[in-house]
């Protein structure tokens, strides 16, 4: 018995023949039996069978001849495909069981795509039966599916348990089927659990993750939860700080991990400066920060880093990146001169602290010239429709719909209408390409009725898009197929800007709070950090829900969520894991060490040694962290993974370690020089007569935010008293070993 046999628990050999003739039956039969839907019943036999699927038929060439839509979404395609394209050769009407539709899955007639069809089993049955009925195409009007639903839709496992889910459907009708053998099913980390084709689920090893179904576009997860079953004393997660360690201490007493113990001040400071104000805290700071005994002290040093202009040249590069602030490759009309404008606008808006919504809906609807309205320099790198439809929601709701151009979204519920619907509020904007003192500008065409008044711009042509699939054209439409119609006479970016930032759109503000959470966390509530779709659900749903709630009802106000995060004791847990909860990079339990970002590098190094990097076309002492363009040339950045800023993607900024990174700080003879330098930190020190012990402090304070320890200590100071030694090169190679330790380069 063959594997696709065996899935399906019997043998071809003994029911084919009778199932065939009952099916036949039933379709020549004068009665009320139907003959199965090509909609509803025969494009989910082919998706589950896998002839749709991206690898066979469903990709964008087809195979062999023979295309189908991509998982069916397009069902009035592949009718004729099937019944008609080579003549027709894949349907035999008056022989169905004779047909390629049929025999080639089987194996009757070669097929490279393999053995994909018992017979005799349900889906055989199916695809009889509709090309013994004649092969009917879609119909106008029938019940279509609107949703489903899995159950149960989650649960708590064990290691090694099983749980078989089941699918249901509902149609517009009203009615609801058991579609359990017809969906596909995926886990979202196949580490944690597994699932079968039939759906049932596998947990593997302790964690959360989801199990997608999917069904006619429609799609639905069932959550794996599977504890740790550490024993742990209750205490341990009594102490918070505020809210959000309600959340998070309760999800580890559920989970049975136990947190890791606070981290000591010294590892504080210099992880709060970083993570705030991407800078390292200077010696004098850490000794003050050490020195003081006020049981309040972190709260203290958080507020006093939030706001300064550290802080705002950190947070204003942060958001830079998200709107890909850069120059453009081809015909970029305002040059450096208006990135760094742009630069300047976020990082004015950092330093007043303007609500998220406010800034994201300046950018939505900037027009220009861009000398009075530097953001409309975001129309300049994403200048069609269609590209400013995938950065802004990918940007600012975190969604990916790029899928959705050329085929339903496989991962979420979007379709191609529901992209160019969203396209279609972009499809007025296009760039003025007129010279002017004040720069270019964005020209949108403003809709007015026949004969009506508008703005600049102001005709009657109606807004939207033609969709290329279907030939149809579509009007604005948001993604959640709200009517949201731009009104006579006004820019449709606006009616865009009011529903993306609305307080009912609960992904707004899930975007944003993901993201400042993994720049304090180091991976996200939910990951990929801007990959936000009902199919990857956050391991701790109420946590992410809670903060969301909070910044809306709080009017969006990014300095208070920063301040919920650094001051909570979750954020400022030591990096060192407990045995019990080594394995966990999902809870929380522990703080997640990573490597320090390339701009923070750059500038962590022109903190130590004293003497500033230099970058071309700007002034001497500028940080990495204020250059508005990342195509200013610098080994260093680029090594060290700065993004280039073509997408939104948090991907673009790499956190790994290269051995090129390693290398280049090993042997780079500009910060040999720069380390030797004496008008740099360390021959300031070396001129200032103090004693050794003195200088190897304030270099391991000024890199390390710490002291040496005392066995650290006594090897520098037998190497400063070894017979003919060299001071000034002893304390060189103690500060070229301070910037090549892991200690340095990473933030814990």
């Amino acid at each position: 018995m063959s594997s696709v046999e065996q899935r399906h628990g019997r043998s071809s050999a003994r029911v084919s023949g009778a199932i065939t003739a009952l099916a036949l039956a039933l379709v020549a039969a004068d009665g009320p039996q139907k003959p199965p839907s090509f909609v509803n019943d025969v494009v989910p036999v082919l998706t589950r069978l896998g002839c749709n699927s991206g690898a066979c038929h469903g990709k964008l060439a087809g195979q062999n001849g023979f295309k189908l839509s991509l998982r069916g979404f397009a069902p009035e395609m592949d009718h004729p495909a099937i019944t008609r394209d080579a003549r027709g050769r894949r349907i035999a009407k008056s022989r169905p069981r004779e047909s390629l539709l049929l025999t080639k899955p089987m194996m009757r007639v070669p097929h490279k795509g393999g053995h994909r069809l018992v017979a005799g089993s349900p889906e055989y049955q199916t695809l009889l039966a509709w090309v013994a009925a004649g092969a009917p195409g879609p119909v106008a009007g029938e019940p279509a599916t609107v949703r489903i639903a899995v159950e149960p839709a989650g649960r708590s496992y064990r290691p090694d348990e099983r749980q078989a889910l089941t699918v249901v459907a509902y149609d517009s009708a009203g009615g609801r089927r058991d579609v359990t053998r017809l969906a596909l099913f995926k886990s979202n980390e196949e580490g944690l659990a597994s699932v079968d084709e039939a759906g049932a689920v596998t947990a593997l090893r302790p964690g959360a993750t989801a199990v997608m179904a999917l069904f006619q576009g429609q799609l639905a997860v069932h959550v794996v939860t599977t504890p740790y079953g550490h024993k742990v004393d209750p205490k341990v997660y009594d102490a918070r700080a505020n809210f959000l360690d309600d959340h998070v201490m309760t999800r580890l007493r559920e989970l049975g991990l136990e947190p890791s113990p606070a981290c000591d001040d010294a590892t504080f400071l210099r992880r709060v400066s970083l993570d705030l104000t991407g800078a390292l805290p200077e010696p004098g700071e850490v000794e003050a920060f050490l020195a003081d005994a006020s049981a309040s002290k972190r709260e203290a040093m958080v507020d006093r880093l939030i706001g300064g202009p550290a802080y705002v040249d950190a947070w204003a590069q942060f958001w830079g990146e998200l709107f890909q602030n850069r120059v453009e490759r081809d015909g970029d009309k305002r040059g450096r001169k208006g990135v760094r404008g742009f630069a300047r606008w976020l990082r004015a808006q950092v330093e007043a602290n303007r609500p998220w919504d406010e800034v994201a809906r300046d950018v939505l609807t900037a027009r220009g010239p861009l000398s009075l309205e530097p953001a409309g320099g975001y129309f300049l790198v994403n200048r069609k429709p269609e590209d400013l439809a995938e950065a802004a929601s990918h940007a600012l709701l975190g969604t990916r719909i790029g899928c959705a151009k050329c085929h339903n979204h496989p991962l979420e519920r979007f379709t191609q209408d529901d992209y160019y619907g969203l396209a279609a509020f972009f499809s007025r904007v296009k760039l003025d390409g007129k010279a002017t003192d004040e720069g270019p500008a964005v020209e949108v065409g403003v809709p007015v009725r026949r004969g009506g008044r508008g703005g600049a711009k102001a005709d009657a042509q109606k807004v939207g898009l033609t969709q290329p699939r279907t030939g149809q054209f579509l009007p604005p439409r948001p993604l959640d197929r709200s009517d949201v119609a731009p009104g006579d006479g006004r820019d449709p970016r606006e009616a865009l800007a009011g529903w993306m930032t609305a307080p009912s759109n609960k992904l707004f503000a899930r975007a944003v709070v993901n993201r400042v959470w993994k720049r304090f966390f180091a991976v996200g509530l939910v990951e990929p950090v801007d990959d936000l779709r009902a199919t990857n659900p956050s391991p701790n749903e109420p946590l992410l829900g809670a903060l969301c709630d909070d910044f809306v009802t709080h009017g969006h106000d990014l300095r208070r969520l920063i301040r919920l995060l650094a001051t909570s004791r979750a954020y400022g847990l030591s990096s060192e894991p407990l045995a019990a909860n080594a394995a966990d990079r999902t809870f929380f339990s522990h703080y997640l060490p990573r490597r320090l970002p390339a701009e923070v590098l750059a500038d962590a190094l022109t903190h130590v040694t004293g003497v500033p990097e230099p970058y071309e076309g700007y002034p001497e002492g500028l940080l990495a962290v204020q250059l508005p363009d990342p195509k200013v040339p610098s080994y260093l950045l680029d090594t060290f993974g700065r993004p280039e800023r073509v997408t939104p993607c948090a991907c673009e900024r790499a956190g790994e370690v290269t051995m090129p990174q390693v290398l280049h700080l090993l042997n780079s003879e500009s910060l040999a020089r720069r380390v030797a330098e004496s008008d740099g930190r360390l021959g300031r020190l070396l001129a200032s007569g103090r004693p050794d012990r003195e200088v190897a402090d304030q270099l391991f304070l000024a890199g390390l935010g710490r002291r040496p320890t005392e066995t650290q200590w006594q090897t520098v100071r037998i190497a400063l008293a070894a017979p003919g030694a060299d001071r000034a090169g002893v304390f060189r190679d103690l500060a070229w070993a301070v910037v090549n330790s892991r200690e340095f380069l990473f933030g814990h």
